[in-house]
């Protein structure tokens, strides 16, 4: 079996937890890569390792049976920009604070090597959201895993989204932003401003506002299989969109259309898993503190 670690960093703490792993991937015969990345922060820990390979971006990637996500929900959203269309399955073992997309815990990672073995899992295809835009941008890496935001540069004042669905005017967003959330991202940035819960294998997106100034414009839901474009204006020149962790600052006049990339991501997911009770263990969904 071919395995593949990328992180970006984790505490020194971490260390024993990312030895241990190594130690167990190598005791079943797995035949190690690290990333780049993943390879370079791992240097400087001065942690030890069995044999392994270092991967440079995509190389070699489409023959790795798995990736290993080592770190938070960030490092995993960055762990998805590098398989990309290969669709290789991605474990996440979580060494950051929320991990509700990497679900293993560090004193879990002995336990769910053997599971893996063991082949007692399933794979999840998880919807990504693609941006087809007239300028280059994110180094062509124009997919993401939670969501697609637009946004106002600094301080200054809201911005107006002109928001189209299949070319049908929708909306203008009077507000700070808005976010194109994937079913995935529902737990994240949407959630936070207003956006509803979604399962993750649900066919839709989330339209939600960030901070707008009309009272009566909510969240809203549509189907995936749409197109959705924008016009962006302010007094502003410059606005800002995001790709998951992913920003860069665009000109007024851009065109901007998001729709559902042609490829998904394929997550890891042991028998015992269950996304209701991550709502309720990760963000105390339904917690009553009367009771």
């Amino acid at each position: 079996m071919n395995v593949t670690l990328h992180g970006l960093n984790f505490q020194k703490e971490f260390v024993p937890y990312i030895e241990q792993l190594l130690s167990v991937l190598h005791h079943h015969g797995a035949k190690i890569f690290f990333t780049e990345p993943f390879h370079k922060f791992f240097k400087k820990t001065g942690a030890k390792s069995p044999d392994f390979e270092v991967l440079s971006k995509g190389k070699h990637l489409q023959s790795m049976d798995f990736i290993i996500s080592v770190g938070g929900d960030g490092t995993f959203l960055d762990t998805v920009s590098w398989v990309g269309a290969y669709q290789i399955p991605i474990l996440g073992i979580n060494t950051g604070r929320l991990g509700f997309l990497a679900t293993i815990a560090k004193e879990e990672v002995e336990k769910a090597i053997q599971v893996l073995f063991e082949k007692h899992y399933t794979i999840e295809d998880r919807t990504l959201i693609g941006l087809e835009t007239n300028k280059s941008l994110f180094n062509g890496i124009t997919y993401g895993l939670n969501e697609f935001t637009i946004h106002k540069r600094d301080t200054s004042s809201m911005i107006t989204v002109h928001t189209y669905i299949d070319g049908e005017y929708l909306n203008s967003y009077w507000a700070d932003g808005l976010i194109v959330s994937t079913p995935t991202g529902s737990t994240g940035y949407s959630l936070s401003c207003g956006g509803p819960l979604i399962t993750p294998r649900a066919k839709n997106f989330v339209l939600t506002p960030v901070s707008p100034h009309n009272l009566n414009v909510r969240p809203m839901i549509v189907p995936d299989d749409c197109k959705i474009s924008f016009d962006i204006e302010g007094r502003s020149k410059k606005f800002l969109v995001s790709l998951d962790s992913r920003s860069t600052a665009v000109a007024a006049g851009i065109k901007l259309t998001i729709r559902k990339e042609d490829f998904v991501a394929k997550l890891v997911k042991f028998n015992d898993y269950n996304f209701f009770d991550t709502l309720r263990q990760k963000l105390n969904w339904g917690l009553d503190m009367r009771n």
